[in-house]
């Protein structure tokens, strides 16, 4: 049975409980299976060898969602070639696909965790009873481990952005 934390996350103004662990820095980066915006399936290992930033959003049809992984997208611009940056929600990968289409988001992979909710569950956002992920950011090295973890405790709060930014370009 899947671990709960309970009240750890708040979704327009109410505590919720989120499925899976809370992964700490150092932990080894759990793989999961995703589907990107061409339905096609992803898993957490393909990017083995490359440092990750993975943001977890509850849908980028909000707007801390929406400034958050444009911000992602814009930083990206100033990294190394070897760091990717992962946007997963559980948004459709349709919705994701127009959205990045909308705000030219080209920079950032966004992968929708809508059909078996392996992502949230692997990394502790998976919010219990409607099925959406909390915000939440890691960052993985290219050894496959936690080097930043930040699971932000509400939804209308965004990461610390340098901080992420720092974790990535160290890794």
């Amino acid at each position: 049975m899947a671990q709960v934390r309970k009240g750890v996350f708040i979704l327009g103004g109410n505590q919720v409980d989120l499925i899976g662990p809370e992964l700490k820095v150092g932990d080894e980066a759990p793989d999961f299976t995703a589907v990107n915006t061409d339905l096609q399936v992803v898993k957490g290992s393909d990017f083995k060898g490359k440092v990750r930033i993975i943001g977890s959003y509850p849908s980028l049809d909000t707007p801390v969602c929406d400034r958050e992984a444009r911000r992602f997208n814009q930083e990206a611009l100033n990294l190394h070639d070897d760091i990717v940056i992962l946007a997963i929600s559980m948004d459709l990968p349709f919705a994701q696909k127009r959205w990045c289409q909308a705000t030219e988001s080209d920079r950032i992979i966004t992968l929708s965790d809508h059909r078996e909710g392996s992502f949230g569950q692997a990394y502790g956002t998976l919010i219990d009873g409607v099925r959406l992920l909390s915000r939440a950011v890691f960052v993985v090295d290219k050894n496959d481990r936690l080097v930043y973890v930040e699971y932000v405790p509400a939804a209308a709060q965004e990461p610390d952005y340098e901080k992420v930014l720092e974790a990535a370009k160290r890794a």
